[in-house]
């Protein structure tokens, strides 16, 4: 009678995984489809994969596709020493209408604290969102990087160098330059943006206050207020190994009024506002959601926080706005939420035919920054 035992116990193992990755998936939309969960299940390649040698075949042949690619990179860690999976690299139609490439923006992507670098691709529909974007702009849009900003699917580095990794030294200082030299891509700040969902949009915030030099740009798609595993004396002890030092070197309030007054910086927080959308308060060169909290949409916070944060930054030269629309803290909503950035990120790092639009809330930008030099230069 021992075999049937045995039986089940193997069959149970198998069936509590299944069970634990349905429970991930009602809870933060993970995959939202039959199809994107067999394809992640058999490790299919996503959407418009192509390898390498097909990129450079294409490259060369001159003719733009009607839809964008991605093609898989291996990228070294010599900067960061941090260990990390295959990335993937999304290039616009517009990238293969002409050999060399125009030199196009690029946009960091990073995911949730359990992701793979696809993950904005299976259920964050970027890449949809960009060649649809395209579709209207001549075959322009964004390159757009989807890094690994974690190194393993559950180790939650919030993108800090710490015990976890040094991961931010890996989207600085190894992924930024490897684009830059191999997909020929703007090298300037103002054509490199980043955007994150929740970790990714704590990460977005982050990058880009620490790192003014080498982004102008983030959109922060319920993002936390600073990087978080738990309470403050929990992340400081599981990130940074009890140091505090090292922990406020990572805070976004801490950075912003340890920097000073920022120039040509701009960002974009959206959060889910349960079943309405939210009127917007503009506040000098900042714009703030006037709702009140809303726990279930937002179960850590992160309305409140991004409130604080706009407020903060448009205080030290920062425009900002928070864009508030119906959803949850899910991927669904980091789709709706990135599809509704992208026309002004597209803009304000200087895409072709994109128009630049003013943030939501806000009057449009005084029109001095090289917004108009980017677009020349990717002509």
């Amino acid at each position: 009678m021992r075999w049937w035992r045995r039986s089940l116990t193997v069959l149970a193992i198998p069936l509590c995984v299944i069970c634990a990755g349905l429970s991930i998936n009602v809870w933060i939309g993970y995959l939202p489809t039959v199809h994107s969960a067999w394809a992640r299940l058999v490790l299919a390649p996503v959407p418009g994969e192509v390898d390498r040698g097909t990129v450079l075949a294409m490259q060369i042949a001159g003719v733009q596709p009607p839809s964008g690619v991605v093609t898989p990179v291996t990228i070294p860690a010599d900067a960061s020493g941090f260990r990390h999976r295959t990335e993937l690299v999304y290039l616009p139609p517009a990238w293969f209408g002409r050999n060399p490439a125009p030199r196009l923006p690029a946009v960091l992507m990073i995911g949730s604290a359990l992701n793979t670098p696809a993950d904005w691709i299976w259920a964050g529909h970027a890449t949809q969102a960009a060649d649809d974007f395209a579709a209207g702009h001549g075959g322009y849009a964004p390159v757009l990087v989807f890094a690994d900003a974690t190194g393993a699917f559950n180790n939650d580095t919030e993108c800090v160098n710490g015990r976890r990794g040094n991961a931010a030294d890996h989207l600085v200082k190894d992924v930024v330059p490897y684009v830059t030299s191999n997909f020929r891509v703007g090298d300037d700040r103002s054509q490199w943006g980043v955007a994150g969902w929740s970790m990714g949009g704590t990460c977005a915030l982050d990058l880009t206050v620490m790192h003014p030099e080498t982004f102008s740009a983030f959109v922060d798609i319920a993002g936390d207020a600073s990087p978080n595993t738990g309470d403050q004396k929990h992340t400081i002890a599981t990130l940074f190994g009890g140091d505090e030092a090292a922990w406020s070197r990572f805070d976004p309030a801490t950075v912003i009024n340890h920097h000073g007054r920022y120039g040509s910086l701009a960002g974009w927080f959206d959060i889910p506002g349960g079943m309405k959308h939210r009127l917007l308060t503009a506040a000098g060169i900042g714009s703030v959601s006037d709702g009140p909290h809303d726990g279930i949409a937002n179960p850590e916070g992160q309305d409140i926080a991004a409130n604080a944060l706009c407020g903060l930054a448009s205080a030290h030269g920062i425009r900002c706005a928070v864009s508030a629309q119906p959803g949850r803290h899910d991927w669904p909503f980091a789709a709706q939420a990135f599809d509704a950035a992208l026309p002004w990120l597209a803009g304000r790092l200087g895409v072709p035919q994109a128009a630049r639009i003013p943030l939501p809330g806000l009057t449009p930008e005084p029109s001095t920054s090289v917004a108009s030099s980017v677009r020349a230069a990717g002509s």
